[in-house]
């Protein structure tokens, strides 16, 4: 899933209509998902969050951007957060599938359009600074909009985008891409505001001041104060009190989570709280975080247990919560914390009982059928080398082989996802089959629409099999590994795993024939076929070794 998160600020906090309209011309773009609106009386201006695909969030920032600068009048715009445009500034994050050269890019096509057809000014900063000396916004926004009439008059500070021209009523924008930022706060026993200060000086990049043995301050030979840096980069920390909660808390920005992750930052304040003679009680995400911060915070926990990486990432999720504490003062619910889960297509099939997918499969409906069952197959195989490594990986007498072990239930895991994503996905492509097949045809255009629809429709049919039927290369390696170096007491549970992928294999081959038989498309059956029928014969030269090995150790434990 390509997932991008637009996070634009807009010179309007006061007056909900204007807020509600920009708000209405993010919702208009389909496929995007308005995921917070934070309007600030005092500061006069809203943070709107948005997520979904690169495309549908640039055409969304594109129309809060139209939206905003057409209701929005600079000259007589009065609040106490910097500003110079009305809508001032609009970075776009990457949050999964997604590199930070799509959202720098991503920012340049909407200065484009911006100078192109609203005619403002418009400075790319952060990763998409085209000049050193823009990369921060703060640099950027020196005088803010009084400013502006002057500066733009200036060579140095020229546009990157459109004309280097004062616009009273509209200011100018600054765009660009930059990572994830965190707010975050960690939970104290304790109300002194001071203690909270002492960690958050110590985490913080800006350090503290440094003093001499009498508490003076210390300058450098230039007479500006030294200071003592913090432990993490691109961490902004402070300490206050939450009179709510009756308790201090380390509030923390993480600007980026590579040089910081919060899972760090949590251990490295647990740490100072215990010099200090505190607790560390928990925390809490303010707003929403992306699924890879918690997965690899259940990660980093589950390794400093001495624990299997190879669970699901439900697991690993869970014990990052638990760990740091994130229920400590709200409920945490990852369904509504998590990006990701805003956008998770519905699974029907997988999210059924056993009993309610076998009577479902019983029915007379069509699908599901037997690509969905073939895909549930190999999720059962996948399944079961994950459990032979589960149960190795925490057995002794097996160092030796424990990260080769590990590594299989990690691959065990990803194919157990994939494939029960599949289970659903399998059916959706019979559907779109199906809808294909009921389109009109009553004269010749209709008719070459529906031929033209039917036929990528049943590519797409036939790829979900190919797809289920790649996959057990990988379910019958690990199956492998849990056979010939994992517990001897789960061997017939690795076999199973291995019997499982073989008929998977070959429940996906038939799938793929028969959608095969009805294309039209010549070039596209022989190279899929020859895909097929490579990926089937390696499937049963792997599934016959294993086989073999399980039965021979198997029948030498009767002896």
């Amino acid at each position: 899933m390509k997932l991008v998160e637009c996070v634009p600020n807009f010179s309007e906090g006061q007056d909900k209509k204007v807020i509600e309209a920009i708000a209405e011309a993010v919702r208009s773009v389909s496929g995007v998902a308005l995921l917070d609106v934070d309007p600030g009386a005092a500061t006069n201006r809203t943070v709107y969050t948005f997520a979904g695909a690169p495309e549908a969030v640039l055409e969304a920032a594109w129309q809060a951007v139209r939206r905003g600068v057409e209701l929005i009048d600079m000259r007589r715009h009065k609040g106490e957060h910097a500003r110079q445009g009305a809508c001032d500034v609009c970075p776009f994050v990457p949050i999964s599938e997604t590199s930070m050269e799509e959202c720098v890019a991503l920012s340049r096509k909407l200065a484009e359009r911006v100078a192109a057809e609203l005619e403002l000014p418009v400075y790319l900063y952060a990763e998409a600074a085209a000049r050193p000396e823009r990369r921060k916004l703060p640099d950027i926004r020196k005088g803010e909009y009084e400013a502006l009439p002057e500066k733009l008059k200036k060579p140095e500070w020229k546009p990157d985008f459109g004309p280097a021209r004062f616009d009273a009523k509209s200011g100018v924008l600054t765009t660009g891409a930059r990572g994830f930022l965190i707010a975050y706060n960690v939970n104290l026993n304790t109300q002194s505001v001071q203690l909270a200060k002492d960690i958050a000086f110590a985490i913080r990049e800006s350090g503290r001041l440094k003093r001499d043995e009498k508490g003076n301050k210390v300058q450098g030979p230039d007479g500006k104060d030294l200071r003592v840096p913090g432990l993490f980069k691109s961490v902004q920390a402070t300490g206050w009190m939450i009179p709510e909660y009756r308790r201090a808390q380390v509030t923390i920005n993480i600007l980026d989570l590579d040089a910081a992750p919060l899972h760090k930052v949590y251990d490295a304040c647990c740490e100072l709280a215990a010099k200090a003679g505190l607790r560390v009680t928990g925390s809490e995400v303010v707003g929403m975080v992306p699924r890879r911060v918690l997965l690899e915070a259940g990660r980093y926990f589950l390794r400093k247990q001495g624990q299997s990486l190879g669970v699901s990432d439900s697991e690993l999720v869970t014990t990052a919560v638990q760990s740091l504490g994130l229920a400590d003062v709200a409920p945490f619910d990852p369904k509504l914390k998590v990006i990701e889960e805003r956008f998770r297509a519905p699974s029907p099939l997988a999210d059924m009982s056993v009993k309610g997918f076998v009577e479902e499969l019983a029915s007379r409906s069509p699908a599901p059928g037997g690509g969905s069952v073939a895909a549930l197959t190999g999720a059962l195989g996948a399944g079961l080398c994950s459990m032979v490594c589960a149960l190795t990986h925490e057995k002794k007498g097996f160092e030796a082989v424990k990260a080769e072990i590990e590594g299989a239930g990690v691959k065990s895991q990803e194919h157990l996802a994939a494939l029960m994503r599949t289970v659903d996905e399998d059916t959706l492509a019979f559907n779109k089959l199906m809808d294909a097949f009921g389109m009109p045809k009553s004269d010749k255009d209709q008719a070459a629409a529906r031929a033209k629809a039917i036929e990528k429709a049943t590519k797409g049919a036939t790829l979900e099999p190919l797809k289920v039927l790649e996959l057990q290369l990988g379910v019958l390696d690990c199956a492998k590994t849990a056979a010939e170096k994992g517990n001897p007491n789960a061997l017939s549970d690795a076999g199973v795993a291995s019997l499982m992928a073989r008929a998977a294999a070959q429940g996906a081959y038939y799938n793929v024939l028969i959608n095969l038989a009805s294309l039209k498309d010549k070039a596209w059956k022989t190279k899929t076929l020859q895909k097929a029928n490579a990926a089937l014969g390696a499937v049963r030269r792997k599934a016959d070794k294993l086989d073999a090995f399980v039965l021979k150790k198997l029948r030498a434990g009767l002896k």
